[in-house]
């Protein structure tokens, strides 16, 4: 038998190696000490929010305060999770539907309505406010979540059908002609065989369209006024004779950023799923 050795490794691949990790703790710090600040802050009191001590006693009054009055936050986390919804549930079977003709339907002019639906993602959206604010104010929508639903869909619907369009091109078509051959037709194709196969990106194109509705704030900002205000818009009136109440803005973002952490961590397999999407029998 012949043995193997093993070859000690170089002094410059060992730095590298030790480099790699150190820049990757590096990230991960940066990342994670605002999140893990703001935590801290959520459970401390008013004496305790401006010391840099990490033993504290720990407190739920700040979670309470903020359902309380003058605050009352609870109105606008429905209205947050409303918008959101519906903004998903409008945005899914639409772009979808959108993605699946412009990939597997030919016809003139589809590559130039295409591309026009991403250019609309390049418009910045200081551009879009005023025009938005005036038909809205002509139309009695300002403050109200229709207008906030319509404003969003205009951002959602694009990358949606940008993204599932992507999904729909890497499903061999075969896997259709497959499905036609048993007597199945174009709906029955589509709702049996292509959905299932490219359930993976629809998911992540929802949770995209919910996180970019629930964290939206110059368009909540500028069209809501008190009936329809979001939870990142309330969050701006939280304050006191003191200025800003921290403990308690560091709760209301605990608030606003667990939806986000709960569904991202869940979605994270279906990226990788995505790239292996179907199979050709």
């Amino acid at each position: 038998m012949q043995s193997t050795v093993k070859r000690p490794v170089s002094l410059s691949k060992r730095l590298a190696q030790w480099g790699e990790v150190i820049g990757a703790l590096a990230i991960i710090f940066f990342v994670m000490f605002p999140l893990v600040w703001m935590l801290l802050g959520a459970f401390k009191n008013q004496i305790d929010i401006y010391s840099t001590k990490l033993l504290f006693e720990p407190t739920l009054d700040n979670f309470k305060a903020i359902f309380a009055n003058p605050v009352l936050l609870g109105s606008n986390i429905w209205v947050s999770t409303l918008v959101s919804f519906l903004t998903v549930a409008i945005t899914i079977p639409l772009g979808a539907a959108a993605a699946y003709v412009l990939s597997r339907h030919r016809f003139k002019g589809r590559n130039t309505l295409f591309l026009l639906i991403l250019i609309t993602q390049f418009v910045p959206a200081v551009v879009v406010a005023i025009p938005f604010f005036n038909l809205f104010r002509a139309a009695g929508l300002i403050d109200t979540p229709i207008a906030l639903i319509i404003v969003y869909l205009s951002f959602t619907l694009p990358y949606a059908i940008w993204l599932l369009r992507g999904f729909f091109d890497a499903l061999p078509v075969e896997v259709e002609e497959a499905s036609y051959i048993d007597g199945c037709n174009e709906f029955q194709t589509l709702r049996y065989v292509t959905v299932p196969l490219v359930l993976p990106g629809i998911l992540v194109a929802a949770v995209f369209s919910f996180i970019s509705a629930w964290n939206e704030f110059f368009f909540a900002l500028i069209l809501t006024r008190s009936d329809s205000l979001t939870l990142p818009v309330a969050i701006l009136g939280i304050s006191g004779p003191r200025g800003p109440m921290w403990e308690q803005l560091s709760a209301a973002g605990m608030i606003v950023m667990v939806p986000i952490l709960v569904m991202s961590f869940f979605i994270r397999k279906y990226f990788v799923e995505g790239i292996t999407v179907g199979a050709v029998k």
